[in-house]
């Protein structure tokens, strides 16, 4: 999955703020997404602007007038992953109390004020970053404006307020993750790839520590990262670049900054040398799978062109209906019901690269992996062909263009971005560089980091299964994998 696209869906699917415990972490097929009019070349360089706060606050304006509605999005730059050892889902239960009283409003009126204007809103949290947003008329941008900064400095938390929603982030977890066969091999597949590095840790947090956060975790967690000086806001939309400044200027710019964060210096990954393998059966399951892994650099970490080519060899090797192999083991071969390959390169630290696959009726996953192995090795060996790489990149700029054509998405496209390490430059290059990739470029990708010595397979199977175990039945809609890089709860 693309850079640009992976952070379009990622978040795209939360819509009730504080209301789920976790998100499919599935990637979208780049054949799924909505398809409209516009371009990517009709986003004018120069329609995008951005400009600092004196308390140090990021503004990001992204003008869209086509319809009379604004995306109002705050990105904290911080977290699962920049959490303390032991303190697992602080980032994920903090974002929860954001909606509590302050100082000013009672809990809960901010939600209303926004629900009787047929606004929207949501929160969520990543490994990287937490955000909320309002969808409202231009006319209500202010207010919005109003109730976010003064929750970003006035919150009241108490002992009561904590134990309460502290119990609704542990059920969340217990009816989201722990019955959920496929989010918990998720989190144990999550675990084995990153070794060392804090991407290991689910982002709604460990049960056992969940249930040692309290008041004084919570306390510092605010005063440290949640400062105006941690944080971009973008606002897409109907709007102009002198309106959104002046009223960040009368609402936010009276938010004092109150910590300096610091860098993000987290563990990195040791090499890895070994093959691993993790296995779930559990009577839940009704359709086996199959999901393959390596760890790969995100767009943060690559090196030039690395990234870009590594999008690009997931789109051909498994992107689409038209990708390797899901014409070689869905529709020629028969073996599964479904298969694919995806990217997942938009985290601040190392991203992920997986393939996967279901079988169809009397097929195993045995015969399922070796087929998908064998799109591999041929790649490896003998590379890609002009036209396969010229078409699957047409296909590939032509769904990004499509998810970029709404201003929600915009939003989140640079809100992400911005807060993992990169620059409205990068987005906006983004195209090109996707047009410079060359067929050596897919091969060399593939070649370095896609060894299967290097890897994670896990399957997850019905009760006493096992993978070269036939199924007996036809599953009626086959199910993907659970992906376990970027992934959001709410």
């Amino acid at each position: 999955m693309s850079f640009i696209l992976s952070r379009a869906l990622a978040v795209f699917v939360l819509v009730g703020a504080s209301t789920l415990a976790a998100v499919s972490f599935v990637p979208a097929r780049a054949d799924t997404v909505p398809q409209t009019a516009k371009a990517i070349e009709t986003t004018n360089k120069d329609d995008v602007s951005s400009f600092h706060l004196d308390n140090g606050l990021e503004v990001v304006v992204i003008p869209d007038h086509r319809a009379p509605v604004v995306t109002h999005m705050m990105w904290y730059h911080v977290g699962s992953a920049d959490e303390e050892p032991g303190k697992s889902g602080i980032a994920h239960f903090f974002e929860h109390l954001m909606f509590k009283a302050t100082k000013t409003y009672p809990a809960g009126e901010f939600s209303r004020k926004v629900a009787e204007i047929g606004g929207q809103e949501n929160a969520f949290t990543s490994y990287d970053y937490t955000a909320f947003y309002q969808q409202v008329a231009p006319s209500a941008l202010e207010m919005v404006m109003t109730y976010e900064a003064d929750r970003m400095e006035n919150l009241i938390l108490n002992d009561d307020v904590v134990k309460t929603e502290r119990d609704v982030v542990l059920e969340e977890r217990r009816s989201r993750t722990d019955s959920n066969p496929s989010a918990l091999l998720a989190e144990e597949v999550n675990a084995t790839l990153y070794q060392n590095h804090p991407y290991r840790m689910p982002v709604i947090g460990w049960l056992h520590e969940m249930q040692q956060l309290n008041l004084k975790d919570a306390l510092a967690f605010y005063v440290k990262y949640y400062t105006p000086n941690n944080a971009t806001l973008v606002v897409s939309g109907d709007v102009d670049l002198a309106t959104v400044k002046a009223l960040a200027e009368k609402t936010y710019g009276k938010v004092p900054r109150r910590a300096e964060p610091g860098k993000r210096e987290r563990p990195q990954e040791p090499e890895q040398n070994t093959k691993r393998t993790v296995s779930l059966a559990d009577p839940r399951v009704s359709q086996p799978s199959f999901q393959k892994m390596w760890l790969a650099p995100s767009y943060t970490s690559a090196k030039p062109g690395e990234a870009e080519a590594l999008d690009l060899l997931s789109e051909i090797l498994g992107g689409s209906n038209r990708s390797r192999i899901y014409q070689s083991l869905v529709i020629t071969d028969g073996t599964a019901a479904s298969a694919g390959a995806y990217y997942q390169g938009g985290s601040l630290d190392t991203g992920s690269f997986g393939v996967y696959g279901s079988p169809r009726g009397t097929a195993t996953l045995t015969e399922v992996e070796a087929g998908i192995d064998a799109q591999i090795a041929s790649i490896i060996k003998d590379g890609v062909t002009e036209d396969e790489l010229e078409k699957a990149r047409n296909r590939f700029l032509k769904s990004v263009i499509f998810a970029r054509d709404s201003q929600a998405g915009m939003a989140r496209i640079y809100g992400s971005t911005l807060s993992t390490g990169q620059t409205i430059q990068d987005i906006q290059e983004w195209p090109d560089r996707i047009r410079a990739v060359k067929v050596q470029d897919i091969q060399t990708v593939a070649q370095r980091y896609l060894v299967d010595s290097r890897s994670v397979t896990s399957y997850l199977m019905p009760e006493d299964g096992k993978p070269d175990q036939k199924s007996d039945k036809e599953p009626a809609e086959a199910q993907q994998p659970e992906a376990p890089a970027e992934g959001a709860v709410q």
